[in-house]
């Protein structure tokens, strides 16, 4: 999975239209180049391959600008990599923190459902990691490794049961509620800096 992919998708869907640099932008302000290693190059190959692969559509009526809208398999590709990304721990935290960024897209029973299979999963790991350490006879070192697996682990259960909890107390507006910017093409109406055309 490409957290690259999904953060383009998404940022495209929540402008309904929205052309590279503006995406660029958002990306980079979000700080995407260090913990996605997002670069200018990525985000320009990720809108010429998903619109090979149909699931973006270009627009090229103002001169030397290309915007993107989603089609009907882009949205499709999209949900189904956000439920992946925040369902299925992944040994790379890109994947999961594209998704947060993503996160109201979802409607808040959702979002609840897959984080709760998420700490399913963590927990599932954090056993396995700390039978591996009770296991292990030789060499005596490697159980820091496993240690470290079990550490991780039992740190993203606890901050899982914390989103859960914080979706649950009615944090963050989610898709179909007031002031979401879960609905597509609804970002036009937040607050984000304007950006200069190219």
């Amino acid at each position: 999975m490409s957290a690259t992919r999904l953060l383009v998708l998404g940022i495209v869907r929540g402008y309904g239209r929205a052309h590279g640099y503006r995406i660029g932008n958002d990306l980079l302000s979000w700080g995407a180049d260090e913990w996605a290693n997002v670069k200018w190059g990525s985000i320009y190959h990720a809108l010429h391959t998903l619109t090979e692969r149909g699931l973006l559509r270009d627009h090229n009526e103002v001169a030397g600008r290309t915007e993107y809208e989603l089609t009907e398999r882009g949205e499709a590709e999209y949900m189904k990599l956000l439920r992946e990304a925040l369902r299925r721990p992944q040994p790379r935290p890109d994947f999961l923190g594209a998704a947060l960024a993503m996160l109201p897209s979802l409607p808040r029973a959702e979002a609840i459902a897959l984080l709760r299979q998420r700490l399913e999963a963590l927990e599932e790991q954090r056993e396995k990691a700390q039978a591996q350490v009770d296991a292990l006879v030789d060499p005596p070192h490697v159980r820091e490794l496993f240690g470290l697996w079990e550490s991780q682990a039992a740190g993203g259960a606890e901050w899982t049961r914390g989103l859960i909890a914080r979706l649950e107390g009615g944090a963050y507006p989610m898709a179909g509620e007031p002031g979401s910017p879960g609905k597509p093409g609804s970002w036009e109406s937040l607050k984000f800096p304007p950006y200069p055309p190219r």
